[in-house]
């Protein structure tokens, strides 16, 4: 933890007490406390001096005898007791038990000495009051249990109990509104998925606990020369908070201590397991001067590691890999298209192999502010890095529909519409709800819709996956594997597919040709395709020798610039006609 830049710093579980700071709500002032006695104590004189007081005040014509304001400073008086206790929580209760109490013996002493009988009001007065501080101290008591609980769950990882994400980020707001210096270090462990795809997410959760349990310890003695913060943001994805040091030939030894732990054998069920990382980092306010800026700074270096497969695995972050700039307008771009709804889409011709017009594929496309096309290649990116994807996604799939609907209306076209569905997309909560409502609003039958998803989903979260793609499969939507063999691919999980198309990766088709070995190996997706029950379609076709070899090797579709490139609406609505023979009406 950071001695100099948190208050919650000092011995013993520092991260814990950060945490604390985080979740738990500021108390009032102490001046308030004072200041709130104070008032109880001149209301507490006033009480006694307006009922001994004989006197009458005007008001609006009218003597008011200066008694009657006996009640009013009473009710003021116990007011400040009640503020003691709904704002001061166990000192102020205490206090107001105290102040109400020792006024006990006062009134014995004039109820039954003096004979005082103007005492009795007063003292069922504090008997309330009392009996009402009391019932306000336990339910606040209980609230405030209740919401630690629930404020500490906001800021904490619940696998491995590391600070989340918003904790890191609130964490690194509040040391860059103290404006000392310190660094952000982005870590991504290599190869994880493979660990879950391979052994099973149990052991990926054990490994993950296992890495932040190490980190924790590191952080807590501050082997690392520096004092640090770490957390979890997702997956496998970590971030180290680091302060303390006086050049960066320390912030590198201090990763490489990281670095050092993370790769000790880590040994799960009975399986001896050795974990690298990628680490990028990036320094406040040398690097950048706000917090999203940083992150991305940050995430950048550490990208780029893995991007050049860097043996070195620590990076500092530079202008010159990524144009940080850049990605922000792009972020800009997206979220003005999503709040205007301008977000476009294209229609990508899909024929079969006799050049039949199967349908299209919905393409995503934008524009920036001067009319320009930005390419999906830098917008789809930067969606999916910002958490947007899913929201461009909803969009292309609502307008093409909306599109395709009515084109179906008019020409009754045999033909299917293809979507994407990001992994993001297909596991909201919401997803299934959507797609039923896009259905019924754009009358597109089910069986001429098409579903793409990505293998990938099936490694992230294989049971729920499951369950939605099910789902849509009842409702009669088909599904198509999209990608297939450019991530983790696997048999047991293609089985598990109830899939109706499966789609042959453009980097496959583009080496085809280049030698026997490749050919064979797209022949060999293909069989596995037709095997499994699956039609087989080919992306990125833009040779005749490609569609030749397809042809030879039995391949069902084909989709690419050789017979059809992404046509706008109007330019797909008079393919349709053409290919059915009707006129635009």
């Amino acid at each position: 933890m950071l001695k100099k830049l948190g208050a919650a710093t000092g011995s013993g579980k520092k991260m814990d007490k950060a945490l604390r700071n985080l979740s738990l709500s500021k108390e009032p002032p102490k001046w308030a406390f004072a200041l709130i006695l104070l008032l109880y104590l001149a209301a507490t004189l006033s009480v006694t001096a307006v009922s001994r007081n004989p006197g009458v005040v005007m008001l609006g014509g009218n003597a008011i005898p200066i008694t009657i304001f006996t009640g009013v400073f009473s009710a003021l008086s116990n007011i400040c007791i009640i503020f003691l206790v709904i704002f001061f929580k166990g000192p102020g209760f205490l206090t107001a038990m105290a102040i109400l109490i020792l006024q006990f013996p006062r009134m014995m002493y004039s109820l039954f000495v003096v004979h005082d009988f103007a005492t009795i009001p007063g003292a069922f007065n504090n008997i309330a009051t009392i009996f009402a501080i009391v019932i306000i101290a336990v339910n606040k008591s209980r609230i405030a249990k209740y919401q630690e609980r629930m404020q500490k769950q906001a800021v904490t990882d619940t696998l491995t109990g590391l600070p989340n994400r918003f904790a890191c980020s609130e964490f690194v707001g509040s040391l860059i509104n103290k404006g000392d210096k310190f660094t952000i270090v982005s870590v991504d462990l290599n190869n994880f998925k493979s660990i879950n795809s391979t052994m099973g997410q149990d052991v990926g959760n054990d490994v993950l606990i296992e890495v932040a349990s190490r980190w924790r310890t590191a952080a807590e003695t501050e082997l690392s020369g520096t004092q640090d913060f770490v957390s979890r943001l997702s997956g496998d994805e970590f971030a180290i908070v680091m302060a303390g040091y006086r050049s960066e030939d320390d912030i590198e030894k201090a990763v490489r201590y990281y670095e050092t732990v993370l790769e000790n054998r880590i040994t799960v069920d009975d399986s001896d397991l050795y974990i690298t990382g990628s680490f990028g980092y990036a320094e406040f306010p040398s690097d950048a001067k706000d917090k999203d800026t940083l992150f991305s700074c940050a995430d950048a270096a550490m990208y780029d590691v893995k991007r050049t497969n860097n043996s070195n695995r620590i990076l500092r972050f530079t202008p010159d890999i990524l144009k940080v700039e850049r990605t922000l307008e792009i972020e800009k771009l997206i979220r003005t298209a999503l709040e205007h709804d301008t977000v476009m889409f294209n229609l990508q011709p899909q024929y079969d192999i006799n050049h039949k017009l199967r349908g299209f594929e919905a393409l995503s496309r934008m524009k920036d502010d001067e009319g320009r096309s930005v390419s999906p290649g830098e917008f789809i990116p930067v969606a999916e890095k910002v958490g947007l994807i899913d929201k461009v996604d909803g969009a292309v799939i609502r307008k093409a529909m909306m599109f395709f609907g009515e084109l179906l209306r008019q020409t009754g076209a045999d033909i299917t519409l293809s979507v994407n569905a990001s992994v993001r997309h297909l596991m909201k909560n919401d997803f299934l709800d959507e797609l039923r409502s896009d259905l019924e609003a754009s009358g597109v039958p089910p069986s001429q819709l098409e579903v793409e998803i990505t293998e990938s989903i099936m490694i992230d979260s294989t049971d729920k996956a499951l369950q939605c793609i099910n789902e849509i499969k009842k409702m009669g939507v088909k599904i198509a594997i999209d990608d297939f063999g450019t991530g983790y691919s696997s048999l047991s999980y293609l089985n598990k597919f109830p899939a109706n198309l499966l789609k042959v990766d453009k980097s496959f088709i583009d080496k085809m040709n280049a030698s026997d070995s490749s050919k064979q190996y797209v022949a060999a997706i293909i069989s596995i395709g037709h095997i499994m029950g699956f039609d087989v379609i080919a992306e990125g076709i833009e040779e005749e020798a490609q569609l030749a070899t397809l042809r030879e090797i039995g391949c069902d579709f084909i989709q690419g610039y050789l017979w059809g490139r992404p046509l706008p609406k109007e330019e797909a609505e008079k393919l349709v006609r053409a290919s059915v023979g009707k006129e635009p009406l």
